[in-house]
């Protein structure tokens, strides 16, 4: 993916008739799926088409959206989009309250267990799943683990640094 864009979701299937689509999000930012402006939509590897997004609602009780584009008006329309990413541009970054973080900012983040010592892993993702979780690629043998992102575990991160601090419980890394 380049720096242009961010993935705030993945189109899952259409929606009635008159071409509305459900999204399951990537993003802690429901404005990304409910405020009308421009979107873009990608399938993975191909490049993204821009269009225009009329409205979008959350599902009540669900972790799904339902959104309206301009230019999608019936369901044969809506189930070609089944499987394509919901980008936003790139600097449609919303502000952020102490101790959150944007998902491009730990990429790529140093892992370490000391504020003094090497750098263990490298961050490679965020994934949003009931409890977020750090993707990290260990340093040693390349393996990749998921890591709780709360305080306990990580304390501390220095994104002007370009590192985090990490106080693994016994067993986390094996």
């Amino acid at each position: 993916m380049t720096d242009e864009f961010l993935v705030v979701g993945q189109v899952v299937s259409a929606q009635g008739l008159k071409g509305e689509v459900r999204v399951l999000p990537a993003t802690d930012f429901p404005s990304r799926l409910t405020e009308a402006g421009p979107r873009w939509l990608r399938l993975p590897g191909q490049a993204p088409r821009q269009l225009m997004l009329l409205g979008g609602r959350q599902l009540p009780g669900r972790d799904l959206f339902v959104l309206r584009f301009e230019t999608i008006s019936d369901r044969t329309a809506a189930e070609a989009l089944v499987q394509y990413e919901l980008l936003v541009d790139a600097s449609d970054r919303p502000e952020l309250e102490e101790g959150e973080f944007h998902v491009l900012d730990l990429q790529g983040l140093e892992v370490r267990l000391s504020s003094d010592g090497p750098s263990i892993a490298t961050v490679l993702d965020l994934h949003h799943s009931g409890n977020d979780l750090l993707e990290i690629e260990l340093s040693s043998d390349g393996r990749r683990c998921l890591v709780p992102f709360v305080e306990a575990i990580v304390p501390e991160v220095h994104l002007a640094e370009g590192w985090l601090l990490l106080t693994p419980p016994k067993g986390l890394l094996d």
